[in-house]
């Protein structure tokens, strides 16, 4: 049997994942983690990289770029022009990112689900209430990005970004093993909140995008904002903003990816299409107006 098997065995059993992805120094490994990432020198990005694509299913052919300073830029590379198409029916929200679907459904007494027989009260993953609240029986989706996918993120819509919260915290696996164990987990971890108006006939609906941090993969990067949001970062926590976004336009990435929570707004529901663990790419319709 092959390292790679054997290693794909042990990950396998849930408790020992659990136990290896989450009882560690979680804080301590992911600032490690961040800084040896961004090493340019050669050889640590090639051998870094390469071990990387051993364990996992790291497919470059979609890059921008084919050779990469260091492990942090071929974690938040470019795609080449062209290789998301962007669905352009104007009745529906894109999907900001590549992911897996995870949990989805209908917020129901201010209740969401984290994992089947795990919810959690909204207003403890996003701090305003009022905002939390006007999604009562809105649809929601949880975007999981592995950490070979594709780690930017574009706008749903047309429409304006505008408002920013960040909250600090900690840096649990957010992988469905870690997910049915750990209560609440979205509202422990770090994570924004992003809200973004829809375009000028719509502004009074407002989709929010909760991009969460991980163990490893901590720190938001956004391009209406000149601060790096990440462990470290002091405040301000809330930071208004007014910047205008076409359908498709990038407005960030994970300096090293996690999970995405989209709400939409009244009048929008899932695609049907969508089940528990599909794959979905950036672009594809995820929620259309009914």
């Amino acid at each position: 049997m092959s390292i790679k098997n054997i290693a794909q065995r042990i990950l396998g059993q849930e408790d020992l994942n659990f136990l290896l992805t989450n009882r560690i120094p979680r804080i301590a490994l992911t600032r490690f983690m961040g800084w040896f990432s961004q090493i340019e020198h050669p050889w640590i990005a090639y051998l870094s990289i390469k071990t990387w694509q051993f364990f996992s299913q790291l497919d470059l052919s979609e890059a921008k770029n084919t050779h990469f300073r260091s492990m942090h830029a071929c974690f938040t590379r470019e795609l080449k022009v062209g290789a998301r198409p962007i669905d352009s029916a104007e009745n529906v929200l894109v999907s900001p990112c590549d992911a897996l679907i995870g949990a989805f459904g209908q917020v129901k007494d201010g209740m969401v689900l984290q994992a089947k027989g795990f919810a959690y009260n909204l207003s403890e993953l996003i701090p305003d209430a009022q905002l939390a609240a006007s999604y009562e029986g809105c649809d929601y989706v949880t975007l999981r990005l592995t950490s070979s996918m594709y780690h930017r993120f574009h706008a749903p819509a047309d429409g304006v970004l505008k408002k920013l919260t960040y909250i600090s915290g900690d840096t649990w696996n957010v992988n469905p093993i870690a997910l049915k164990r750990v209560e609440r987990l979205f509202c422990k971890n770090e994570r924004a909140v992003i809200e973004y108006a829809l375009n000028e006939q719509d502004n009074h609906q407002v989709i929010t995008l909760v991009p969460v941090a991980a163990i490893l993969v901590a720190s938001i990067r956004l391009h209406c904002i000149n601060v790096l949001l990440h462990l470290k970062y002091q405040g301000p926590n809330q930071i208004p903003c007014q910047a205008q976004f076409q359908r498709g336009s990038e407005l960030g990435w994970f300096q090293h990816g996690s999970t995405i929570l989209f709400f939409a707004p009244h009048g929008y529901q899932l695609i049907q299409q969508w089940h528990l663990g599909d794959t979905i790419k950036m672009g594809q319709a995820l929620f259309h107006r009914h």
